[in-house]
């Protein structure tokens, strides 16, 4: 792979940026002048801009965001070994960027689409993803002091690298890690006080806890079953209770029903017994008009003669005296008699009329005689004795016959109340209600709240009884419970341990396969590497358990660590290269960030020179002017760039 040409529109502090690189390219700028804002904007192109701060004050996005952000923008173009060429266009606001092939076609959605981070083009075409890119392709320098941490930071990642393929990836370090982690959060077999060794203690204890006490199970469960038993002969004696309340209650209304009957029955028999004394009362009234009635014709008719024997006597009183009136006065005694004669009439007629006021009041009194009228001296009128009886009579018959009828319905109603209410209750509980009616259904009722009150009472008695072994059985169930609890946070660390345990040998044998595949290969091409570097000053690197050494044209072996620090950088570099070559199938670009500060000059000219052969792109970003200054003296081809 080969990058052609960067464009920035606007990038940090670079603006307005034509980049094009050949194989060979140095890269000068002084400090501060935009180098590693270039080499930013190169893994931004490829991977996005990175918004997370992972650590540090501010993100990529926040740190290089210009302050026109209008055209936060850039280009790439790139080929690959096959030689086909690709443009990727970036609006760093955005999330994807424009991919075009060799033919300006849009590929964007040719590639893997990551929900987090985007197109991934470029990790589809090479196989390396960001942090492989940092971590193999570019190499940075890590330190302006010559001192021993420096040194040690060198041999770190070299041991990484050579370990794990990943300069910040200790094998060693991740297995001493995981065995501590594993210690910590879980523990194994051997040891005594660790999470596991205290859940499998509590889990002993708790199971013999439980056995000891399980026992009480058995009695729980026969209270219980007793208890059952109990409440649904309480519930059945409860709803024959309902039964026995209900009919009773039709009984106790028949019963009122049937007082009242007979109340209107002694009512009417009351009220036959004041006819019969009214009727007699009656007939002695009418034997007493009679005889009233006998003797006053009686005496009327003595008044009578005796009258007329009045008015005889008076006529010839008158007559007699007109005589000797006459006969002394020497009158004319036919005038005188005509004179009385005229005055007799008159008399007559008083005595007629006096004879009527007569009439009148003996009409009346024989009125109120045969009428049977009697005086009330309360209210000072007449009263008919013989009329207030009949209708005394009269009102009793009728108020008799008034309650006949009424007790004939009152028994008709509770006739057909009653049966409509025995079918009910034998349509809802059976034809054996129709017994109760005909039962001492005050003594059922009375047996009925006895057998509830014992039910109760026993019911009582096993509540007492269990919440006797409530508390042993509260403590077996939360000891259950807790033991449940403990199996599952033991099954929790055990599955822990198997993963720290699997992930152990998942590690040791990608180890082991990567030192029997992988490590000679590599061992190979750092050898070779290392032999180019050092201008055959070293013929070659050995890597096994006991770490690197280096090799000695006389065969002797060195330690790395014992090495001067320029030549581990070499080695450091070497071993990038050769992990690189493995790790892609392209020949992916050198990218060197400030690498030589300590190479001396022979050193640096030997390790220009081998990468001027090399397959790969190399650019060389720089502050000096010595990488100039040798390529050139060298007579290597290389394409200068310069950022202000």
């Amino acid at each position: 792979m080969k990058i052609e040409n960067i464009k920035i529109n606007q990038y940090g502090k670079l603006e307005n940026k034509d980049i094009d690189l050949k194989k060979l390219n140095i890269i000068f700028g002084k400090n501060e002048a935009g180098k590693s804002t270039l080499l930013n904007f190169i893994e931004s192109m490829f991977y996005g801009i990175n918004k997370n701060k992972n650590g540090k004050k501010y993100s990529d996005s926040e740190q290089y965001l210009p302050w026109n952000e209008n055209d936060f923008s850039g280009s790439i173009k790139y080929s690959l070994d096959n030689e086909k060429e690709f443009y990727v266009f970036r609006d760093f606001n955005k999330k994807n960027p424009k991919i075009l092939d060799e033919n300006e076609n849009d590929i964007s959605g040719e590639f893997t689409i990551d929900k987090k981070n985007g197109n991934q083009f470029f990790c589809d075409q090479t196989k390396i993803d960001r942090e492989l890119l940092k971590s193999t392709l570019v190499t940075e320098q890590n330190s302006v002091e010559l001192n021993k941490n420096t040194q040690e930071l060198l041999l770190q990642k070299i041991a990484n690298l050579a370990e794990t393929g990943n300069e910040e990836n200790s094998y060693k370090s991740a297995i001493a890690k995981l065995d501590r982690n594993m210690l910590t959060e879980v523990g194994t077999d051997k040891s005594s006080s660790r999470p596991i060794n205290k859940s499998e203690e509590k889990i002993k204890n708790l199971t013999a806890e439980i056995t000891e006490t399980k026992s009480y199970e058995d009695e729980k469960f026969e209270i219980e079953n007793k208890k059952n038993k109990l409440l649904s002969e309480l519930k059945e004696e409860k709803e024959n209770k309902a039964i026995y309340t209900q009919v009773k209650e039709v009984v106790d209304n028949d019963k009122k029903e049937n007082i009242i009957i007979e109340e209107k029955d002694k009512t009417i028999v009351q009220n036959n017994k004041k006819i019969e004394e009214l009727k007699g009362e009656k007939e002695t009234i009418k034997n007493e008009f009679k005889e009233q009635t006998e003797l006053k014709n009686s005496e009327a008719k003595k008044r009578a003669e005796k009258r007329t024997k009045i008015t005889t006597a008076i006529a010839l009183i008158i007559f007699g005296t007109a005589d000797i009136v006459g006969f002394f006065l020497n009158k004319n005694i036919l005038a005188i008699r005509i004179i009385l004669i005229c005055l007799i009439p008159l008399f007559l007629i008083y005595l007629a009329l006096s004879q009527y006021k007569k009439d009148q009041k003996e009409k009346i009194y024989k009125d109120i005689a045969s009428k049977s009228y009697v005086y009330n001296p309360e209210t000072g009128t007449h009263v008919n004795e013989l009329t207030e009886v009949e209708q005394k009579i009269k009102i009793l018959t009728e108020e008799n016959q008034k309650l006949v009828d009424q007790v004939k319905q009152l028994k008709d109603e509770l006739i057909e109340k009653d049966r409509a209410i025995k079918e009910k209750l034998m349509s809802e509980y059976g034809n054996n209600v129709a017994e109760l009616f005909t039962s001492e259904i005050d003594e059922i009722i009375k047996q009925n709240a006895e057998r509830i009150n014992e039910i109760d009472l026993e019911i009582h008695k096993l509540d007492i009884d269990k919440r006797a072994i409530t508390p042993k059985l509260e403590k077996l169930a939360d000891a259950e419970e807790e033991l449940a609890i403990e199996e599952r946070h033991y099954k929790e660390l055990d599955d822990k341990r198997k993963i720290y345990t699997l992930t152990k040998e998942i590690l040791e044998d990608s180890y082991e396969e990567m030192k029997q595949r992988i490590t000679p290969k590599f061992a190979k091409s750092l050898s070779e590497n290392i032999q180019k570097f050092s201008n055959n000053n070293y013929v070659g690197i050995i890597i096994n358990d006991d770490g690197l050494k280096a090799k000695l044209p006389n065969g002797n072996l060195i330690e790395v660590d014992k090495l001067s620090l320029g030549t581990i950088e070499q080695i450091y570099l070497a071993l990038r290269l050769s992990v690189m070559n493995e790790l892609s199938s392209e020949n992916m670009p050198i990218i060197l960030d400030e690498a030589f500060a300590y190479f001396d000059d022979d050193r640096l000219a030997n390790t220009l020179e081998f990468l001027s052969n090399v397959d790969n792109q190399v650019i060389i970003l720089t502050c000096t002017n010595r990488e100039q200054e040798i390529l050139d003296k060298q007579g290597i081809k290389f394409n200068y760039i310069k950022i202000n």
